[in-house]
């Protein structure tokens, strides 16, 4: 039996751009997955020299796991769902908090082909970014474009908002070197 393999070339491109751009900051990065599962950090980690900059990932599946690992209240859960903006910066925040990162990327979404419903179809899914600049959280409607391809556009998301959300714009830290 093999396992198609979906951290493609874009995936990894991505990937080295994200712990390039987190190198030239001095920053370490954590992530806490569940639809995901683990995809983010895999495709982190297959880069040689990614351990300077992934501090640890959380593959949190379950409510439970959510609960556990990184502190997500159980009660925000059965309030809002494990799929919801509220959960996944809580888990973005619970990961930063277990870890010794900088800055958290947290995914939960409807990756299929079943579990969506007509209030949460197939296909969404929040990405949230907890960093000292504080917590962002967006929303994903892919469509039920088959299991694979959502975790791999919410895996290539996650890594386009690391950059954009969780670390200062270069340009703003251009002007402050001038400024100062």
């Amino acid at each position: 039996m093999t396992v198609k393999s979906i951290i493609d070339d874009e995936l990894i491109e991505t990937a080295r751009y994200v712990l390039a751009a987190f190198r030239r900051h001095g920053a370490r990065l954590a992530a806490a997955e569940s639809c995901t599962g683990g995809l983010i950090t895999a495709a982190l980690t297959a880069i040689p020299g990614s351990s300077d900059i992934v501090e640890r990932g959380f593959v949190t599946y379950s409510n439970e796991a959510k609960s556990e690992a990184i502190g997500v209240p159980a009660e925000l859960i059965v309030q809002h769902g494990a799929v919801s903006k509220e959960v996944a910066l809580s888990m973005a925040a619970g990961a930063l908090a277990n870890s010794l990162a900088e800055v958290a990327v947290a995914v939960t979404g409807i990756a299929g082909p079943g579990g969506g419903s007509e209030e949460k179809p197939v296909g969404l899914v929040y990405v949230a970014i907890a960093c000292p600049d504080g917590l962002f959280v967006e929303q994903l409607t892919l469509g039920d474009v088959g299991r694979d391809e959502i975790r791999r556009q919410s895996a290539q998301a996650a890594l386009e908002m690391l950059v954009a959300f969780g670390l200062p714009d270069d340009d703003e830290d251009i002007v402050n070197q001038k400024l100062n």
